[in-house]
């Protein structure tokens, strides 16, 4: 069966594309894979909160008009069922789930939340990581490897997911309902969410090579 014009041309990097195939579900389903499945790191979670924000208000006309509460709805479902997932996954497969990729991103993104579970405790961690692209990927099952408590992990997940989709989805919102015509300086401001939401792996990489050198 022949596949619709418009689902061949969906250009899965991209906010908007993802967006106007799929509306509030392609929120969901992205929000599962980049949250529960390893080979989702590369999805635009961030970007594409904020750009369903923006598609949120009636002056956004650049791409399909969404509805907040269904936004907001089916990133809290994909967010967190996602992690959830990815925790479960990773207290079965353990650590061998990350041994099979040859991915840099992902490995260095497996150090970075490792860290980030030493440094600040598992509670802070969980929430700290949902902030950071790759890491809240590779978080979730390395909670689950490293036996962190289901209940904690849980708590925690539900809190910083929550966080993480509803601020991100309401600055977009805010945004597109305060700046006349913001659509039409969309893809300058993605770009500028995408490199925020990047600077923390970027300054993380930077630093360990510098560690690496040193040693």
């Amino acid at each position: 069966m022949d596949l619709p014009s418009s689902l061949m041309a969906v250009n899965p990097l991209d906010a908007g594309s993802l967006l106007g195939a799929f509306g509030a579900l392609g929120i969901a389903v992205v929000l599962f894979a980049e949250t529960g499945l390893l080979v989702g790191f590369f999805l635009p979670g961030d970007s594409l909160l904020f750009t369903a924000g923006l598609l949120c208000t009636t002056g956004a006309h650049s791409g399909p008009h969404l509805d907040l509460a269904q936004v907001l709805a089916a990133a809290a479902v994909g967010a967190l069922a996602g992690a959830q997932v990815g925790y479960f996954i990773g207290r079965r497969g353990g650590p061998a789930l990350l041994a099979r990729s040859r991915s840099k991103h992902l490995h260095a993104g497996a150090v970075r939340a490792e860290e980030l579970l030493n440094r600040y405790g598992h509670g802070k961690a969980v929430v700290l990581a949902r902030f950071v692209p790759v890491v809240r990927t590779v978080l979730n099952p390395l909670a689950g490897a490293l036996g962190v408590d289901a209940r904690t992990f849980t708590l925690w997940q539900v809190v910083g997911g929550l966080g993480w989709t509803f601020g991100l989805v309401l600055a977009g919102y805010a945004l597109g309902s305060s700046v006349p015509n913001v659509d039409h300086y969309l893809l300058p401001i993605v770009a500028v969410v995408v490199a925020v939401s990047l600077l923390p792996l970027v300054l993380e990489l930077v630093r360990s090579r510098r560690q690496a050198r040193a040693r």
